[in-house]
């Protein structure tokens, strides 16, 4: 691919085109989540992890935006497959079954009306309600025996709450995640705009305990990933409240995570590293923080909207040029250079199914696209 000395979203979407569609009959009936750096094989997990909907919502979003049969098809089956996870037994049922339905049945319902969408979405944001923990007002993390736990990724997953308000009429959903939110603010967002991966609480009293670095490099770091989470999700959840607070919390997390940039504009896996030496990256937060930067620009005063949309145009201009594998047609995977579990050892330099959910999702929107699922 020849090297774009300025973004070109719509030249993009025309090359994604033909990308994905050969990434259909290259996944086949797969459940994508990792895709090894050298191998550009894609595994296969299974549907009740959590990003196994970032691979149909990418379809959609693709079909919504080129009208071609070919995604819509192959995106069709994922929420009913999902769905069955409800009646069988699975410990990967969580907090992020709005990372699951929202690009599925959400987007599904959104774009075709299909009913079957929304009662699955439905079912879903009342199962996510079900976590809530009143006496600490936060959505439980995960599942096992860590009752008090709560993650800054969550405040993506409480747009499915927004969502299933707007759709039944019913409050009740939207003061389940106005109050997760107001306690991310509080316990999950720092003052100089980092975030808390994990936040502990008392499930019986609902006292605060302490913060753990999780997938970031320490208590005290700043996980590239989860400040992306908290910067998106906290944008989404100003434009479905007005709630000012809201905003200034996604203002002041863009911009530790835009003044945190290296010369690039694609970050490392963590902001606060000792060295970052021989460090890896993580595409996959440069793409959700272009995402949720352009959703940012969109909701701030005029005069303030080109920082924002400078940034993300900045990141996805490097990893179009410095992480995309345009040269690669075997490889199955549209980005490289994503990091998961650092501190795990999983996933490093490799490519992430929501890396590329992402990327493509910033793309459609700076062509136009309407239909946001968060």
């Amino acid at each position: 691919m020849t090297i774009m000395t300025e973004l070109q979203p719509k030249l993009l979407l025309e090359r994604l085109e033909e990308k994905v569609g050969r990434m259909i009959q290259q996944i086949g009936g797969r459940c994508p989540h990792t895709a090894g750096k050298e191998s550009g094989i894609y595994d296969n997990t299974s549907s009740d992890w959590w990003t196994s909907g970032f691979w149909p919502g990418l379809l959609w979003i693709m079909y919504d935006v080129t009208g071609k049969e070919q995604f819509k098809d192959a995106a069709w089956d994922w929420d009913a497959n999902i769905e069955t996870w409800f009646e069988k037994e699975s410990q990967e049922l969580h907090h992020d079954v709005g990372f699951q339905f929202l690009s599925t049945a959400v987007l599904k319902y959104k774009i075709t009306a299909d009913r079957d969408g929304l009662r699955r979405g439905i079912k879903a944001a009342n199962y996510l309600a079900g976590r809530f923990n009143p006496a600490g007002n936060f959505i439980r993390a995960w599942n096992g025996d860590k009752y008090g736990w709560a993650i800054i990724d969550c405040m993506m997953n409480i747009s499915l709450l927004f969502w299933a308000s707007e759709v039944t009429q019913d409050p009740r959903y939207r003061h389940i995640a106005v109050r997760h939110a107001d306690t991310a603010i509080q316990y999950g967002v720092r003052e100089d705009g980092s975030v808390n991966h994990i936040i502990s609480f008392d499930p019986q009293s609902g006292a605060f305990i302490e913060a753990f670095g999780g997938q970031g490099d320490a208590a005290d770091s700043g996980w590239s990933r989860g400040t992306a989470w908290g910067l998106y999700g906290f944008a989404n959840t100003y434009r479905h409240t007005g709630d000012v607070r809201f905003l200034n919390t996604a203002k002041k997390i863009a911009h530790f995570f835009i003044a945190a940039l290296p010369n690039d504009f694609v970050p490392y896996w963590d902001f606060r590293l000792s060295s970052f030496a021989g460090e890896p990256r993580d595409s996959s937060a440069g793409a959700i923080a272009a995402s949720g930067l352009i959703e940012l620009a969109a909701l701030v005063p005029g005069k303030e909207q080109w920082m924002y949309m400078q940034a993300a145009e900045r990141i996805l201009l490097s990893l179009t040029n410095n992480y995309g594998t345009w040269d690669q047609p075997d490889h199955q995977a549209i980005l490289l250079g994503a990091t998961g579990h650092k501190p795990a050892g999983a996933a490093i330099d490799v490519s992430l199914i929501y890396g590329d959910y992402y990327y493509v999702e910033a793309l459609a929107k700076l062509s136009g696209w309407k239909h946001r699922i968060y």
